[in-house]
Formats: structure tokens, sequence, C-alpha cells
């Protein structure tokens, strides 16, 4: 999943963007108002995460220039300023969550994977079939038979999507946009790759091949 990550503090902007990444995220890193209004509306981030103090234009400003062209990412905002006043303006602007600083990034981290799954209608908690579990913790799949594998960081991002969005047809531009990052080599090709080293692992009958569409996960939840 993609996130935009927006924060004008230098040091809380790359502990937040490296922490995210080692829970499997990709993330852009924005630090003004301006550029992440533009990046917010341009690539298609799953969730953005938006500080309120920003240089430029402030957060609440970004938010409500979304909404009314009627981008509805979902987004969580985080920043310093804490009165009840400010977190309901927040979220009359359209956002999802609000988390205060000082925080814990465990905190923050529960809020985003809650706001994603709520925003496209998935369960809270472990992301499961009939046939395994993904451990978002983890980022290993626990088979039925008690087999685990680990994944790595691409593999889970890519698998944790295709869970997300059962049924659908995916893309292999979309599944690109939504894995990796703005300033990375989005070669379609790769997802191949990737898909085959997940078929192996949970089934070549999970991950169906749409000639000339893309691919469809086709499991149902256990």
């Amino acid at each position: 999943m993609r996130v935009l990550l927006v924060e004008d503090d230098v040091t809380l902007g790359t502990q937040l963007q490296l922490a995210m990444k080692k829970a499997g995220f990709s993330v852009d890193l924005s630090r003004d108002g301006i550029d992440a209004e533009a990046l917010g509306d341009i690539e298609p981030y799953d969730l953005v995460v938006l500080d309120l103090g920003l240089p430029k234009k402030n957060g609440l400003d970004v938010l409500k220039s979304w909404r009314a062209r009627h981008n509805q990412v979902p987004v969580v905002i985080l920043t310093a300023r804490g009165s009840w006043q400010e977190k309901v303006d927040g979220f009359r602007a359209g956002a999802d969550d609000y988390v205060g600083k000082p925080f814990q990034f465990d905190e923050l981290l529960a809020r985003m994977n809650a706001v994603l799954k709520r925003s496209i209608g998935a369960t809270i908690g472990h992301l499961s079939t009939a046939q395994f579990t993904l451990e978002e913790d983890k980022q290993q799949i626990q088979l039925q038979n008690g087999q685990t594998h680990q994944l790595t960081g691409t593999e889970f991002k890519l698998l944790r999507y295709f869970m997300l969005h059962p049924g659908q047809v995916l893309s292999k531009s979309r599944l690109t946009e939504h894995v990796y990052e703005y300033d990375e080599d989005k070669d379609s090709n790769v997802i191949e790759v990737y898909v085959n080293r997940l078929r192996q692992m949970i089934g070549a009958d999970l991950i169906k091949t749409r000639r000339g569409q893309g691919y469809v996960f086709e499991s149902d939840s256990a």
C-alpha cells in the first residue's frame, strides 16, 4: 500500500518514513503543503498522513482543497494541535482519523491500518482466507497446515494489496503504482516475477491471470 507522508520536521519525517517502510508501506515524503497537495492529486495514494502545521499551505487547507475536488483519499491527521476544536475542524474538513503529537508509532500504525481497511470495507485484524493467513506484523504467511513463509518487502506489499482487493481485476500498472514509491523504477514486468513467487507459496489457483487485463485474487475469506 502506498502512503504519502506530509511532515515538515526533517528528523521526524525521516524517522516516520523509515518506520512506515519497515512496516511494509511504500512511502513518499513531502515537506510543504503546496507539494503535498499536488502529489495527492496526481499520484494514486492509498492513504495520506498529514501534518497540519506546514509551510506554504497549512494541512487543513490542503485537505479542504482535496475534498473540494472530490479527492477522497483517506487521510490521517498528525499534528501537535490537540484541542477538541481543532480535531472537530479536521473531521469537518474530511479527515478519517486524528493522531496528536507526541505519539507512539504503534498507535499511528494501528490507526493507519484501520483507516485503510475501513476505506475499502475490509475486516480489521489479520487478513485471512480459507487457505492461509497474512500476519501483517511479522510480514509472513501462515498456511492452514501451520507452515509459514517469510515474505520480502515487495512480496508482502503485493500480497496485501491483492487481499485487500479480492475479486477485482488489477492491472500490472495499477499494482506497480500502489507497490512502489514515486522515485522507484516501476518496471511492470517485474510484477510477474513476484506473482509467480507468491503462487509458489499460496497455490497457483489463488491469483488468476486475466490475459490482456492483469490479475485477480480469488479466495473466500476464512
